[in-house]
C-alpha cells in the first residue's frame, strides 16, 4: 500500500506533460515548443524516479537521470542554433 501516493503523484504528473503537449502542438513560437522539451524532460524524469520509489526499482533512477541530461544537451543545443542563426524568437 505504500506505493500508492507515489503511483497518483506519478499519473498526475502525466497529465501536466499531457497538457504540455497541447502547447507543443499550438506554440506559435520555437521557444514554446523548445519549453515544452524542457517540460517533457524534466517531468518525464519526476515520473520516473516516482515510479522507481513505488517500484523499488533502482534502475528507473538511472534512467530518470540519462533523460534529465538528455533534456538539459538539447535545450543547449537549440539555444547555440537559435543564438548562431540570429533568427530570435520569430514565429515557426
Amino acid at each position: 500500500m505504500t506505493e500508492q501516493p507515489y503511483i497518483l503523484l506519478a499519473a498526475y504528473l502525466l497529465l501536466t506533460l499531457m497538457g504540455g503537449v497541447l502547447r507543443a502542438v499550438w506554440g506559435p513560437t520555437r521557444a514554446d515548443r523548445m519549453q515544452t522539451a524542457q517540460l517533457f524532460g524534466t517531468g518525464g524524469a519526476g515520473v520516473l524516479i516516482l515510479l522507481g520509489l513505488a517500484f523499488e526499482d533502482t534502475a528507473l533512477f538511472d534512467i530518470a537521470l540519462v533523460l534529465a541530461l538528455l533534456s538539459a544537451v538539447v535545450v543547449i543545443t537549440f539555444t547555440r542554433n537559435v543564438w548562431s542563426s540570429g533568427s530570435g524568437d520569430d514565429p515557426s
